[in-house]
């Protein structure tokens, strides 16, 4: 994919500085200049939040949060082990503030001990397609975007952002279960079939 996208970058670069190379570099200039504006105020939105965040660790409520949450996370994720259900809940309470980066570190961990799971097909699916659609409370990453860009009210898609969320994440999380019940009928059948088909392979083995 990079070696795709090199390629297209050389060729509408060449194809620009030949028709237009006055424009070209105007565009480029200004797109950096947007970019490093766009990075500086991303930087110091997740340098408050993660300080914060420091702040709550410290202070023993993201412990508190951990374990408001890790009841539902023991029974949606199948899950019993309590630093499993911790990883999970600092990763996804984390996520409702909005910022997928400072929650990736929990998210690895939390995979890495789904995988030791008895259920880690399911749990590592339902994992993942709940940090896929996250609800955000605070979509702390986008209003810095807004913000940056000059928008007169960053903090208006706060509410959609709940809403529609919210939605994708009880879908997300219903298909999840409605599609791994599906799979462990099937298995149950296909093994319900398996075994007199076994039995008469034994039978007839034993009767040469």
């Amino acid at each position: 994919m990079n070696i795709i996208f090199t390629y297209l970058f050389i060729i509408a670069t060449a194809i620009l500085l030949f028709i237009n190379p006055d424009l070209f570099l105007k565009s480029v200039l200004s797109g950096a200049s947007k970019g490093a504006t766009l990075c500086l105020a991303l930087v110091s939105s997740y340098a408050i939040w993660l300080g914060l965040i420091r702040v709550w660790e410290e202070s023993g409520i993201s412990k508190k949060i951990s374990k408001l949450l890790s009841p539902l996370v023991k029974r949606v994720f199948k899950t019993k082990d309590e630093e499993t259900a911790c990883a999970i809940s600092m990763n996804l309470s984390i996520n409702l503030l909005g910022m997928g980066g400072a929650a990736t570190p929990y998210g690895i961990k939390a995979c890495q001990l789904l995988d030791k799971t008895d259920f880690a097909e399911y749990a590592s699916a339902m994992f993942f397609v709940i940090n896929a659609t996250s609800i955000q409370l605070l979509p702390t990453a986008i209003v810095g975007v807004r913000a940056s860009l000059g928008s007169i009210s960053p903090a208006d898609i706060i509410l959609p952002s709940i809403l529609t969320s919210a939605f994708s994440t009880f879908l997300g999380i219903s298909l999840t279960m409605l599609y791994f019940k599906i799979i462990s009928r099937t298995r149950q059948v296909n093994s319900a079939r398996l075994i007199p088909l076994k039995k008469l392979k034994m039978n007839g083995a034993g009767t040469r």
